[in-house]
């Protein structure tokens, strides 16, 4: 995998082995920050964060700190060698725990928070929690299946969809 754009544009990175994470492609994650636009001194939070790439992008995009959330072991041993290949860890922090029980624990709230779970196993209790997390006027992007369905509050307000094959980009606002 590499960085698409940035100060560490082009430089390059490991991806998890096996079938159990889905990196999201350099064509998702182009468009995903094309539409976020200029993030420069945001805090964002990567959950299900696979190799890091979304953590590793917002980082070379300007992103002030960065949390990714990674459960799966060997996932998470990626993140972690990637983020000190690339001397980034003041810069990310990684959490290894499933993104429910950071939920329940974490007091934070972020300007990005971006979620690209697993399409075999979306668990929608938690995906509807994830408003919890966005600053008010912050922004919410889930990277779904298209059959997916998702019920969020009154509070969030749909600004974009775009469908890439396999994968839907939505993106909401917290309006309140």
């Amino acid at each position: 995998m590499r960085v698409i754009s940035g100060r560490l544009g082009g430089v390059t990175f490991e991806s998890p082995r096996g079938h159990r994470t889905h990196p999201m492609g350099d064509k998702i994650r182009g468009a995903l920050f094309n539409m976020l636009g200029d993030i420069e001194g945001f805090s964002v939070v990567d959950l299900f964060s696979g190799s890091g790439a979304i953590a590793i992008e917002a980082i070379s995009r300007g992103a002030a700190m960065v949390t990714a959330v990674e459960a799966d072991k060997v996932a998470y041993a990626t993140i972690k060698r990637n983020i000190e290949a690339l001397t980034l860890d003041e810069q990310i922090t990684v959490h290894k725990m499933y993104v429910h029980s950071w939920l329940n624990r974490t007091n934070d709230q972020f300007d990005i928070v971006i979620a690209d779970p697993p399409y075999d196993d979306l668990v929608y209790k938690t995906l509807d929690k994830l408003p919890e997390v966005v600053k008010p006027g912050g922004i919410l992007v889930y990277s779904l299946p298209p059959t997916a369905r998702l019920v969020l509050p009154d509070i969030m307000e749909k600004i974009s969809e775009k469908s890439y094959g396999d994968a839907t980009l939505v993106i909401y606002q917290k309006i309140s």
